[in-house]
């Protein structure tokens, strides 16, 4: 990020992790072996040796994960599995966010130049807004033909595809809050308990 000669600028993308879990149980079968690869890379990432007393303790673990994935007890049914490690997989995401945004708060002026950061629900909500917003950080110029294929694809006539992955026009806006249909009781509570913190800093 310091080198001149580079010129480097980061984007982080966030979205309301409650949506985020509903897009994922959609396509849970594609992204299995995705989930178990993050949920290894956590204990892969865990510190050894005694906590250094300014970083605060990991949070428990708060969504269900089966119990045969951190070591003893019974593997979890056959049906329920893939959602199992969705949602173990989603902790570790929220995890990430949260270490990204309080280092963010905190840092140095040279960073904060060049570091940025985008909601996807404002980005479909303003996609011009937005858009002019993250070329003005890169320093480039708003060309009208990506003006229209923001707009375009936020703004399209039909809502998502069942086939996970797809990318395609349609209408952003409904996939704002599908998860309010589609999650149930246990599950958005599963999601808010286990992303809580990082929610609240962006302002979910």
């Amino acid at each position: 990020l310091r080198e001149p000669g580079l010129n480097l600028r980061v984007v982080q993308l966030f979205r309301d992790p409650r949506a985020v879990h509903n897009s994922r149980l959609k396509a849970r079968q594609a992204l299995l072996r995705e989930s178990i690869q993050v949920l290894r890379s956590r204990h892969r990432a865990e510190p050894r040796g005694p906590p250094r007393h300014h970083q605060p303790p990991p949070p428990p673990q708060q969504l269900l994960l089966p119990p045969g994935l951190l070591g003893g007890g019974r593997a979890p049914q056959p049906q329920h599995r893939a959602e199992f490690f969705l949602g173990g997989a989603l902790e570790v995401i929220c995890q990430a966010w949260l270490r990204d945004l309080l280092l963010a708060r905190r840092a140095p002026a040279w960073l904060r130049r060049r570091y940025t950061q985008l909601r996807y629900e404002d980005l479909v909500r303003e996609p011009r807004a937005q858009l002019r917003r993250l070329l003005r950080f890169a320093g480039l110029p708003v060309p009208p033909a990506l003006e229209a294929f923001v707009l375009n694809m936020t703004r399209g006539a039909a809502y998502s595809s069942d086939r996970p992955f797809l990318i395609s026009a349609r209408d952003a806006r409904e996939a704002i809050h599908a998860w309010r249909e589609r999650l149930s009781r246990q599950q958005v509570r599963q999601v808010e308990a286990a992303c809580g913190e990082a929610m609240s800093l962006l302002a979910y």
